[in-house]
């Protein structure tokens, strides 16, 4: 595994640019969820993160928590990638996998097994049978933060995880779903780092926004799509239904031409 440049010593995890300087020299999908798991660059994050991994809730006192950085999850040649925003506490953060362990998980499964691109509608626990079609789901930040809101400052620190993931996915890659507003912010300058081409002025986040990138190079072009995010605010309130969200996975999957 080399996850340094010839310009140093290897980063440690304790660096705060173990981001910068470890994700570029992750060779495949697998070798970087692995250096993922091992980031400790955030403090607020690391020390919020391992004290709810020792608390825990009453309802899973019986867990043993994660307690670390969460990678993304799917296949290594996607089509489509979901990118979303962090892991939550008692979810992702005890689960060890995103989107696994609560209630926004539980709506988006649902929805991507109604399209076929998941194999089971729930995800409760790694090694539960699980599996994705097509499709990876990504993460700006991929450690849980307080009042799950990450800093600007963090999410930046964060960031190139996510470029290496987009960087190594870019062959196979035709479309990205982004939930939320703080993930679009995130995945814009990710994307055109990665060889995709912004508009100018960058398109505004909104639920059903489309945006076709050209390619920088010679790989294929890019459909980027604007979802809310399905967060029990949202989906409690009604902004983001059940068919909502699946339409947009059917037209994301048709764009990736992951439709049957």
């Amino acid at each position: 595994m080399d996850t340094h440049d010839a310009a140093g010593p290897p980063p440690l995890p304790d660096d705060r640019d173990f981001p910068a300087r470890g994700a570029p020299g992750c060779r495949g999908i697998a070798e970087l969820d692995a250096v993922v798991t091992q980031c400790r660059a955030c403090p607020r994050l690391v020390a919020w993160r391992e004290d709810i991994a020792v608390t825990k809730r009453r309802a899973f006192q019986e867990w043993e928590y994660w307690g670390r950085p969460v990678p993304g999850f799917g296949p290594p040649d996607a089509a489509l990638a979901v990118v979303g925003l962090a892991p939550a506490a008692h979810g992702g953060n005890r689960t060890g996998r995103i989107f696994t362990g609560d209630a926004s998980g539980d709506f988006l499964f649902k929805a991507l097994h109604a399209v076929g691109l998941a194999s089971q509608p729930t995800s409760t626990h790694r090694g539960d049978g699980l599996e994705l079609h097509g499709v990876r789901l990504a993460a700006p930040v991929h450690c849980a933060p307080p009042q799950n809101r990450p800093t600007p400052g963090e999410r930046d620190t964060c960031r190139p995880w996510l470029a290496r993931e987009l960087e190594l996915l870019r062959p196979t890659l035709r479309a990205v779903v982004v939930l939320g507003a703080f993930g679009w912010q995130a995945v814009l300058p990710v994307l055109d780092q990665a060889g995709w081409q912004l508009p100018r002025p960058r398109p505004v986040f909104g639920h059903g926004v489309q945006v076709m990138l050209p390619s920088s190079g010679a790989g294929r072009e890019l459909h980027l799509l604007g979802c809310y995010h399905p967060s029990q605010q949202n989906t409690f309130t009604g902004r983001l239904t059940q068919p909502m969200l699946v339409d947009v996975f059917r037209h994301a999957a048709d764009l990736a031409g992951l439709s049957p």
